[in-house]
């Protein structure tokens, strides 16, 4: 089960970006293990080092905790968890800001779109 990447970002980024969305989405609860690294390279179709590298990356921003012996788990720390939803979610809409100021949308023909379209919320 590979995954597909793309070239604009290095594959890590990739990875821990896609795990950072299952955390917001809570497909991850807090405490949770992730997949051993060689698991998850097979997984994701990867080299281990590249998972290495995504692991210890999420563990610098304190996303994840690696225990010794017991693994990599998602942080229990509320504080860091809801700070990362809030980056998340504003990175989701600053993409959807530019994507329609590509298309040449003023603020308001944002607004009625996101009202047209939001309703089947």
């Amino acid at each position: 089960m590979t995954e597909e990447y793309t070239a604009s970002k290095p594959i890590y980024v990739q990875i821990a970006d896609r795990i950072i969305r299952g955390i917001v989405r809570k497909e991850l609860q807090p405490g949770d293990k992730l997949p051993s690294v060689r698991e998850m390279a097979i997984q994701s179709g990867v080299n281990p080092n590249t998972i290495q590298r995504t692991y210890s990356e999420l563990e610098r921003m304190d996303i994840v905790e690696t225990r010794r012996g017991q693994g990599t788990f998602v942080t229990e720390n509320e504080e860091v968890l809801s700070v990362l939803n809030e980056k998340v979610q504003k990175e989701v809409v600053e993409q959807f800001i530019h994507n329609m100021k590509e298309l040449g949308l003023s603020k308001q023909q944002m607004i009625e779109s996101l009202e047209k379209y939001g309703k089947g919320e």
